[in-house]
């Protein structure tokens, strides 16, 4: 029983590992914040390869007692910020973090060592099919500049 058991495992570990593969999170990075700052977001863009959609579930870093997704929105003429639940990436479709969009908010910041410019810390990103993917996000100064 074992040996049918462990030959299934060997069977669906590609499978799983491609999947993971089809998620490229691209560009994390963080802006350098005075260091009383309660909070500090977070940005990328997430690229779906894949022939299926994916779904960002929910996000962690260990310099935060929580994180969350959010996105700023227009309501009656003032940006306003609220969390959201989850984002679809569709098959073949990215989807961008960014100032003023989608961003993460590290709340309840525990470790500020890396907070600073040439920075970084790692952020977990959970997703419904490829699993959680770590990346470490570099602290900048100033925004990246974006590739035309």
């Amino acid at each position: 029983m074992l040996k049918k058991v462990l030959l299934a495992l060997t069977l669906l570990l590609p499978a799983f590992m491609a999947h993971a593969k089809d998620i490229q999170v691209l560009q994390p990075w963080s802006q350098e914040l005075p260091p009383n700052a309660p909070t500090v977001a977070a940005y990328f863009t997430l690229r779906n390869d894949g022939n299926t959609a994916d779904r960002l579930l929910s996000v962690e870093s260990p310099i935060a007692g929580s994180a969350e997704i959010h996105q700023h929105m227009n309501s009656d003429g003032m940006m306003k910020m609220a969390p959201v639940e989850a984002v679809n990436i569709g098959a073949g479709e990215q989807a961008t973090f960014q100032p003023m969009g989608y961003h993460v908010m590290l709340i309840n910041l525990s470790d500020r060592s890396q907070l600073q410019d040439g920075g970084h810390f790692p952020l977990t990103l959970h997703f419904k099919q490829a699993g959680d993917i770590t990346v470490q996000v570099v602290v900048m100064k100033q925004p990246p500049v974006a590739n035309p």
